[in-house]
């Protein structure tokens, strides 16, 4: 069934079937045609900037934008027109028509991140922007903040260009920049409100900090690094070396991978250089990078020795999570029985404080391939017990291939 309502949708154009029911895309107009049907109806321009390879704005051309109360919310209030900012060969007279006010929008908006929504007014002056795929409700309520001068993204910013700079208006305006993916007015706005304060450890100063702390640059990283005790604290166990792990391992270990597998990471400058800059955190880090890149390239024996290695040293902090996408991979990928072994082991207490089907799943699956048939279905089947909906299938196909015997992981 899911297959066939896909399909549907792309043939909606053809069919008439999504698009009676969904929002109504302009698809022959102008730029300058778009303006004037918008003055001449009195409605707002909701423009939606997509390439054809990114997958969240495919999920909202499916899923989304054909649903029928968008679509009543959207056509009552707005002129609709999408915009392709990729080029390909494929692309119809319709497409290339647009190719040029495409890159005029995009420049003058910093479209950097797919999809972006602009929104105009009825007079064609830019009102508000917004990133990202969500659910039909949080859609439309973007819509209903594009017509609301008091959430206008560019009302805001141009009462801040005018002048208002107050503590509280610059927090919002930054948080603001950051959720339309507008990052260099974002940071800007943030250094102004974070200069404004005299206490930095505030709870409200430490969530906007995990927002705006994107590189060892930013205020916020050495805060972090140097207060942790302080900031968990306020945010909770843990957060603060998450936030510093995260960055140091973008700038010191991600940037250095080679551009292809054939090739390995040069792992004794990376470690000099981790040592010199981080040396308290330098061989967790060191670490976790190797198993990521041995899961990257797929060597295997490598990310089984340093796994297990990594776990006996540093497993009593890893979050529940990671322990499951750790061991997962193991049973995937891993013959050595020790080593699934150990992975049951981290599996199991992945779900020790909370039951959660995914990792009861994952637990299944190992004591299956290690040979433990009837354990692994009594576990599979409270899995499947507790998964809603369309989930409950996978769990039951799963189930099926145990009782025949049958492999569920591939080789």
């Amino acid at each position: 069934m899911k297959q066939v309502f896909s399909l549907l949708l792309v043939l909606a154009p053809c069919l008439g079937f999504a698009q009676d029911n969904g929002i109504h895309f302009e698809h022959s107009l102008s730029w300058t045609d778009i303006l004037a049907k918008a003055k001449a109806e009195n409605k707002y321009i909701f423009v939606d900037c997509f390439t054809t390879w990114c997958g969240p704005c495919k999920y909202m051309a499916e899923n989304v934008f054909p649903l029928e109360e968008v679509g009543n919310f959207l056509n009552k209030n707005f002129i609709s027109v999408k915009v392709q900012l990729d080029t390909t060969a494929a692309d119809k007279d319709e497409v290339k028509n647009w190719y040029q006010t495409g890159h005029d929008l995009a420049q003058k908006y910093s479209v950097k991140a797919y999809p972006t929504y602009l929104f105009f007014d009825e007079n064609g002056q830019a009102a508000h922007r917004s990133v990202g795929s969500s659910d039909p409700a949080s859609f439309i309520t973007k819509a209903k903040n594009a017509m609301n001068p008091e959430k206008q993204y560019y009302a805001l910013l141009n009462k801040y260009n005018e002048g208002k700079k107050d503590s509280a208006f610059l927090y919002r305006m930054a948080t603001a920049a950051f959720e339309a993916f507008d990052m260099e007015n974002a940071k800007k706005i943030a250094d102004e409100y974070l200069a404004s304060q005299q206490d930095l450890l505030t709870k409200s100063n430490l969530e906007f900090f995990q927002n705006f702390t994107q590189s060892s640059k930013d205020r916020g990283f050495q805060l972090m690094l140097q207060n942790s005790e302080k900031v968990d604290a306020v945010l909770g166990k843990g957060m603060a070396e998450n936030i510093v792990q995260r960055i140091i391992m973008q700038e010191e270990i991600y940037k250095k991978f080679p551009a292809t597998v054939k090739e390995n990471p040069d792992w004794k400058s990376i470690e000099e250089g981790l040592s010199t800059k981080y040396p308290k955190q330098a061989a967790e880090i060191l670490a976790k990078g190797k198993i990521t890149w041995y899961q990257y390239s797929k060597d295997w024996h490598h990310y089984q020795t340093t796994i297990v290695s990594f776990i006996k040293k540093y497993g009593a902090k890893v979050a529940s999570s990671e322990l499951n996408d750790y061991a997962w991979t193991i049973f995937q990928n891993c013959k050595d029985k020790a080593c699934v072994e150990a992975a049951l082991e981290w599996s199991k207490r992945s779900f020790a404080k909370e039951s959660i089907p995914g990792y009861l799943d994952t637990y299944a699956n190992l004591l299956y391939k290690l040979g433990k048939k009837d354990l692994a279905i009594e576990w599979e089947t409270k899995a499947e017990a507790m998964a809603e909906g369309n989930d409950k299938k996978g769990y039951q196909d799963v189930i099926y291939k145990m009782k025949k015997g049958e492999k569920t992981w591939n080789e």
